[in-house]
C-alpha cells in the first residue's frame, strides 16, 4: 500500500474526525493492541497443534533412499547423488541432507523447525513491508497477519501431509517460496551504500541457490521479478525505481545460472529419461493444452477452498487499522489498488500456469493430484488475497462508514477460517498416529531380523495421505524396496502381508 503526502493528510484528517466523534478516545489504547494479539492465538495454536502432530512423522517414499545415502556417504554424498543421478537439485540435496542425517528424529522435528522458520521469515517480511510503506498498525497486527498467512498456506491445501509433514516435498515446494520471499528483507532494510550492495549480493546468491532448489519456485520468482522490472515506474518512487530494477535483474540472473546448473546435470537428464520427458517438448501444443486443462482444475479447487477467505479478512483488518505516519520519504507511488491487484493476479495466474507446464511432462494428467507442486505459487495467491483485503479495508476506512462492524466481521471470518482447518488437521493426525505405531513395530522387527543375520525379510507397506511405499498397489509397485533393504542392512525385502 503506497503512502503519499495527500493520502496521509486525508487519513490524519479522518482520524481527527473519528477521535472527536468518539469523545477523544485514543485508537492506540491497550484494547487496540490486545485484540489482534488475542486473535493471533488461534492460528498460532493451529501451528502448535500441527507441530505436536509432527511427532508421528516417519520416513516414506524418496526418504527411504535418502537416509542410507546420508548415513553411508554424508550430506556431500547426497548432494553428489542428486547432481549425478537423481534430479540435479544440489540445493535441494543440501537441505534434505540437513534433516536426513538425523533419521527418524529429523522427520519428527522437521515440521516444528520449518514451521517456526517460515513464520519468523514471513513475520520479518511483514514488519519490513509495513515500515517501508510508512504505516503504523496496532502492535499485534503484523503477528496476526503472518500467522493467518502461514496457517492457510500450510493447512488449506488438499494434502497437508505432503505440504507440511513430508520433508522431501516441503523443502522443494513449501519452504522454497518462503525463502524466496525472505530475500526481499535485505532489500527493504537497505538504506546506505553498503546495505544496498549487500542486498544485491544476497539476491544474486539466493537466485543461484533457488535455481538448484526448486524449478517451480524459480518460475514464480522469475515472473514476480519480471513484473518489478517492467512496471517499476508505475509502482515505485523515482528515487528507488532504478535500484529495484537492478535488484530484480540480478536475482533473475542468479536464478538463470542456477537453473542452467540444474538442467545440464546428469541427474536432470536421468530424471527426464526416466519419466519420458526427454521425448516430448513441454511446449508442444498437446502438452500446453493438457497443462491448461489441468491448471483449470487446480484453480477450481483453489478458488472453492473457503478457508482462503481468512487471508482476505486479515487484509481487511490491515486496511482498516493501518495509519500513515508521513515520517519517511515515500517508497511507493500513490496507492493504485486496481493496478496493483491486476499485476498481482496476473503474476499468480501466469506463474501457476507455467509451473503446471514444466511439471506436466513428468506427471501428465496427475498434475491435478500432485498438490505439493501447487505450493510454489499458492503463497503468492495467499499474499494476493491479503493485498486485495487491505485495499477493501482501506476503502472502507477512508469512507468512514461502519468500520467497527467491518472490523468485527473481518475478525470473525479470520477466526472461522482458522477453526475450519482444525478438523481436517486432527483427522490427519489420527491417521499419522496409526501409521507411526505400525511403522515402529515393523522397524523393530526388521532391525531384529537383520541383527540375527537375516539377508531377506518381508516388508508390509504402511502409507498415509497417498504417500508411496514399497509394494504399493497390492504389491505391484516395488519402488523403493531396495532402499528399504539398504536402510536395514538387508540384501532384499519382499512383499509382506497386510497389517492387522
Amino acid at each position: 500500500m503506497a503512502v503519499d503526502a495527500s493520502s496521509v493528510a486525508r487519513e490524519r484528517g479522518q482520524e481527527s474526525g473519528d477521535e472527536r466523534r468518539n469523545g477523544g478516545q485514543d485508537n492506540s489504547s491497550s484494547w487496540r493492541t490486545a485484540w489482534p494479539l488475542a486473535l493471533s492465538l488461534l492460528p498460532l495454536g493451529l501451528l502448535v497443534m500441527a507441530s505436536w502432530i509432527g511427532r508421528h512423522v516417519r520416513p516414506s517414499a524418496d526418504e527411504w533412499c535418502f537416509l542410507p545415502s546420508v548415513r553411508d556417504h554424508g550430506i556431500s554424498g547426497l548432494i553428489g547423488k542428486f547432481y549425478f543421478t537423481d534430479n540435479g537439485r544440489v540445493g535441494n540435496g543440501l537441505l534434505v541432507g540437513l534433516y536426513a542425517q538425523f533419521p527418524v528424529a529429523g522427520h519428527q522435528w522437521f515440521g516444528l523447525i520449518s514451521g517456526v522458520l517460515m513464520l519468523a521469515l514471513l513475520w520479518a517480511l511483514t514488519v519490513q513491508l509495513l515500515r517501508r510503506a510508512d504505516l503504523e498498525v496496532p502492535r499485534g497486527l503484523p503477528l496476526l497477519l503472518t500467522a493467518v498467512i502461514t496457517a492457510v498456506f500450510l493447512f488449506a491445501t488438499p494434502n497437508t501431509y505432503k505440504t507440511f509433514y513430508w520433508p522431501a516435498a516441503s523443502v522443494s515446494h513449501t519452504v522454497a517460496p518462503v525463502l524466496a520471499c525472505a530475500v526481499a528483507i535485505p532489500l527493504l532494510r537497505a538504506g546506505g551504500r553498503r546495505s544496498r550492495i549487500a542486498a544485491l549480493a544476497i539476491v544474486f546468491t539466493a537466485g543461484v541457490f533457488m535455481g538448484t532448489l526448486s524449478e517451480e519456485a524459480s518460475v514464480v520468482a522469475l515472473v514476480v521479478l519480471s513484473c518489478v522490472v517492467l512496471f517499476a515506474h508505475r509502482v515505485f518512487a523515482v528515487r528507488v525505481k532504478a535500484f529495484a530494477r537492478r535488484w530484480s535483474l540480478l536475482g533473475m540472473a542468479g536464478i538463470a545460472i542456477g537453473t542452467v546448473v540444474l538442467v545440464t546435470s546428469p541427474g536432470s537428464r536421468n530424471r527426464r529419461e526416466h519419466y519420458g520427458a526427454d521425448r516430448a517438448s513441454m511446449f508442444a501444443p498437446e502438452s500446453l493444452l493438457g497443462s491448461l486443462r489441468g491448471y483449470g482444475q487446480i484453480l477450481e479447487t483453489i478458488l472453492t477452498t473457503w478457508q482462503y477467505a481468512g487471508a482476505v479478512a486479515a487484509g481487511v483488518l490491515l486496511g482498516l487499522l493501518a495509519r500513515g505516519q508521513a515520517r519517511r520519504p515515500a517508497v511507493l507511488l500513490p496507492c493504485r489498488p486496481l493496478l496493483l491487484t491486476t499485476l498481482g493476479a496476473a503474476a499468480f495466474l501466469v506463474s501457476g500456469y507455467l509451473c503446471t507446464v514444466i511439471t506436466y511432462p513428468v506427471f501428465g494428467a496427475d498434475v491435478v493430484t500432485t498438490e505439493r507442486t501447487w505450493n510454489d505459487y499458492l503463497l503468492l495467491y495467499v499474499m494476493l488475497l491479503v493485498g486485495v483485503g487491505a485495499f477493501i479495508g482501506r476503502s472502507l476506512r477512508l469512507r468512514g462508514r461502519r468500520t467497527g462492524v467491518a472490523t468485527a466481521a473481518a475478525a470473525a471470518v479470520c477466526a472461522a477460517a482458522v477453526l475450519g482447518l482444525v478438523g481436517p488437521l486432527n483427522g490427519l493426525g489420527d491417521s499419522m498416529e496409526v501409521r507411526a505405531e505400525k511403522w515402529d513395530r515393523q522397524d523393530r522387527n526388521l532391525r531384529e531380523q537383520a541383527a540375527d543375520g537375516a539377508k531377506v525379510a518381508p516388508y508390509t507397506p504402511v502409507s498415509v495421505a497417498r504417500m508411496l511405499e514399497p509394494f504399493s498397489n497390492q504389491g505391484r509397485r516395488i519402488w523403493p524396496a531396495q532402499c528399504v533393504a539398504d536402510y536395514y542392512h538387508l540384501d532384499k525385502v519382499t512383499y509382506g502381508r497386510t497389517h492387522d
